[in-house]
């Protein structure tokens, strides 16, 4: 929990500040062994609200991920310790709520001589990625924090800028979509009844096609709430069934790199970013054992995952990591598995690995663009299709309408 609190520290100044603790007893233990005399402390209205379940951890923005990383990175390289680090950061951060929150609770944790990495583990306002607090840990470990989170804020800018290309490409398409269905839903409630209407009053036999149309129409036109509702809950049950059920998630993510082209870009992407991880650890100064150990359990796509950990515990047997993709990556590229027993055999692993990093990565955009380029026509014409459909439907009965007449 998080407490407002302003008084005096043991200098005379006049402070106001923030800090992290149980209840609000802790709280003034923790401000009288600072020698800090307080007028008023209370519980923050956020943490109120978190303590109620009203509000979930704040995810915070690649873009202020990478920034703060880099920060801390170059006050660590100063010599600085990382609990001045982060009292340092805070002056930086103290008109924003939710990171000067943050890092008033890495700080109250670093004070009760907690590590860095325990201090992200236990802290309550912000969700962070778990391969970047597991690097944390590791990187503490081996005394290379500064390196890390440079490392980190690089490798974080070059997810987002490949999210933001693809969230921007997908703008106008899916634009079209919207606006195709909001069409087509219009054309089938409001317009296709009042020509039906028209060739029930004249009783003119209809093609097939039309009957189709005009059912669709009906359909929707009464059952619309019913399928909104429908596909809410769907959508509810099948989010919840990812986050519940091993199995459900394991399947679906398996599914996922079947798609052609969506998945070799899941699949690339994940291999960029295992590659990317175990260069960095091992040029911390991990073992390769260590890194990869590390590196196959924050993979995202829980398929690829299974792989690259059953791969990692016969690396810890003693076996080579190129021989354990062989047996267990069914999902990765033999030139990946190539490459690793190539690093292997000349011990420039790490070397090897970042090079088949930047690689992926720059495969990965060439996969996205083409992607992306190919998904704006499909859309247009399978947009086309459907409203051509259903100008065919009506039209047809009007054709046979003439001829009958001639």
């Amino acid at each position: 929990m998080i407490f407002k609190y302003s008084g005096f520290d043991r200098s005379g100044n006049k402070i106001k500040a923030r800090i992290e603790a149980i209840d609000i007893e802790d709280a003034k233990n923790k401000l009288n062994s600072r020698g800090i005399i307080y007028n008023s402390i209370k519980e923050s209205s956020e943490g109120f609200f978190n303590k109620l379940n009203f509000k979930r951890k704040h995810v915070l923005s690649a873009k202020h991920l990478a920034s703060l990383s880099r920060n801390i990175a170059i006050y660590l390289r100063s010599g600085i310790p990382i609990v001045n680090v982060i009292r340092l950061a805070k002056l930086q951060y103290e008109k924003d709520p939710v990171l000067s929150d943050f890092l008033t609770s890495l700080e109250t944790s670093m004070d009760e001589g907690k590590s860095y990495y325990v201090a992200l583990e236990t802290q309550e306002i912000l969700e962070l990625p778990p391969f970047y607090k597991q690097s944390i840990k590791v990187a503490e470990e081996s005394g290379s924090l500064s390196e890390v989170l440079f490392e980190m804020a690089r490798f974080v800018e070059e997810g987002d800028k490949v999210a933001g290309k693809v969230k921007q490409a997908l703008i106008y398409p899916m634009f079209i979509v919207i606006i195709s269905v909001l069409m087509v839903a219009f054309m089938l409630t409001t317009v296709v009844p009042k020509i039906t209407g028209m060739f029930t009053q004249l009783k003119q036999e209809l093609p097939d096609v039309t009957k189709i149309v005009i059912a669709m129409g009906d359909f929707l036109g009464a059952y619309w709430l019913i399928i909104a509702v429908s596909i809410i809950i769907i959508s509810f049950v099948f989010g919840y069934l990812v986050r519940t059920s091993k199995s459900f998630k394991f399947a679906y993510h398996e599914f996922l790199l079947k798609i052609p082209l969506f998945g070799k870009i899941i699949q690339t992407f994940e291999l960029a970013r295992f590659s990317y991880i175990t260069s960095v650890l091992v040029r911390s100064g991990v073992t390769f054992v260590h890194a990869v150990k590390l590196a196959s359990g924050i993979l995202d796509n829980v398929a690829i995952r299974e792989q690259f950990v059953n791969a990692s515990k016969d690396l810890v047997e003693g076996k080579k990591f190129s021989t354990s993709l062989t047996k267990h990556g069914k999902n990765v590229d033999k030139s990946f598995i190539q490459a690793i027993a190539l690093g292997e055999e000349t011990s420039e692993v790490a070397l090897v690995m970042e090079n088949l990093a930047n690689l992926y990565f720059e495969e990965n955009r060439s996969k996205i663009d083409l992607f992306l380029s190919l998904m704006e026509p499909f859309l247009i014409l399978f947009v086309g299709a459907m409203i051509g459909f259903i100008v065919v439907a009506m039209l047809l009965p009007i054709f046979s309408m003439n001829m009958g007449a001639m």
